[in-house]
């Protein structure tokens, strides 16, 4: 299964039948649990859910998040329809992003009519792992992680209940996130340069924040008593999850962070041993999977760019490979070229050969055509930088290898 290449949602519900999907999970609490062990609730998913495997691929941390998004929004569509199948989910969850459209005009419209539903669901979740940070699209310093997503599982929820308050809970649950995870930045004891950028951020953007008066963090946890929060819902326990994940950057709590959690545990009505346990599930996944998880991570624009760039031309290399290096090799003119590249310059009207007999090598393989698009040559550099790897030794037997620790 390849979750970047269309019908992957049939694809995957052709693979697991809904007993195993759904049925393995006797509650919500239960399958969110196993989600955060998953990585999605921390915004970095590591794996999906079902136990078998997915195929052959070496799937990334994008293509797991929109399987687990897309699991969550299944999940949630059977807790309320037991008997409902596979096609009435689809349209359903096709049906809440059509309303849940926040004021942006022509995004559905850029969906191909003619598209089944499940295709069309498909782009809607890349969309959304793209627009994951929109809130903070302005501000060109930061950028929120994929840890909000989940919001789309929980306005799901709220939709089936209530299908025209769908967007006011989503706004309100976004609002209510945000503040928490300001409040509890904002009680670290020892702030760093991009906490403050951050603080500074939230407090110019009064929009996000529930109250701005001088009551501050005591004033915003009162106002969670008369907020509608399902005691036995996941909600709280989301909350609570982003709320460490907001001071998580030094692995540890200081007596005023730990002071604002345990009040805000006991404003939500949940036991202290739960502060305790998400304290141990975040640790014990930092530990096994990687020791950076942020809500928000900071980067240059032009830098996000080019890593992203970089990730997506080299996963679709390594999936190529084969086809990529067999062209490259019938090739004759543009190996010849690509070798005199690694001894010397290329002239302009080499440069531009060597464009042009790339971008017929895309034509040929489909996966490839993202070169073709508008903008699409902007990227062959981090072609042509990714290609040696695939070719033969003799190729690169004249490269200079520099030893770094020279430097």
């Amino acid at each position: 299964m390849n979750p970047s290449a269309p019908d992957w949602i049939l694809k995957f519900l052709n693979l697991f039948p809904k007993e195993e999907l759904i049925g393995t999970f006797k509650n919500e609490h239960e399958f969110y649990e196993a989600l955060k062990k998953t990585g999605f609730i921390y915004g970095i998913s590591v794996s999906a859910l079902p136990q078998k495997t997915l195929g052959n691929l070496k799937l990334t941390k994008e293509e797991f998040t929109k399987i687990n998004l897309f699991h969550g929004l299944l999940f949630q569509f059977f807790q309320s329809n037991e008997n409902g199948s596979y096609s009435d989910a689809i349209n359903n969850i096709l049906l809440f992003y059509k309303q849940l459209e926040k004021g942006k005009t022509g995004f559905f419209h850029k969906l191909t009519i003619a598209q089944s539903p499940s295709n069309t669901i498909e782009h809607i979740l890349s969309a959304r792992l793209q627009t994951a940070n929109s809130l903070f699209k302005k501000n060109t310093i930061s950028l929120l992680t994929y840890a909000l997503l989940y919001l789309d599982v929980l306005s799901f929820k709220q939709w089936q209940k209530n299908a025209d308050n769908v967007k006011n809970f989503y706004r309100q649950q976004e609002t209510i996130i945000l503040t928490a995870c300001f409040y509890t930045l904002k009680s670290k004891l020892k702030k760093s340069k991009y906490d403050k950028l951050l603080i500074e951020f939230f407090e110019s953007s009064s929009e996000y924040i529930i109250d701005g008066s001088e009551g501050g963090p005591a004033t915003f946890l009162e106002s969670l008593n008369y907020l509608d929060m399902d005691t036995n819902s996941t909600q709280r326990k989301y909350l609570l999850d982003l709320c460490y994940l907001t001071v998580w950057e030094d692995l540890k709590l200081d007596d005023s962070e730990q002071q604002f959690l345990q009040q805000l545990i006991v404003t939500l009505n949940l036991p202290e041993s739960e502060l305790q346990k998400n304290l141990s599930d975040l640790s014990t996944f930092s530990k096994k999977y990687t020791d950076k998880i942020l809500l928000f991570e900071y980067s240059n624009p032009v830098k996000k760019f080019y890593k992203h760039s970089a990730a997506t031309v080299k996963l679709l290399i390594i999936r190529n490979k084969d086809r990529l290096a067999r062209e490259l090799e019938e090739s004759g003119e543009l190996m010849v070229l690509l070798g005199h590249s690694t001894l010397r310059e290329l002239s302009a009207a080499e440069k531009a050969k060597v464009k042009e007999q790339l971008l017929d090598i895309c034509k040929t393989i489909p996966s490839l055509t993202i070169f073709l698009l508008p903008g699409g040559t902007v990227l062959l550099p981090l072609l042509v930088k990714f290609i040696p790897k695939l070719l033969p030794s003799s190729f690169q037997e004249n490269r200079i290898e520099i030893d770094t620790k020279k430097k």
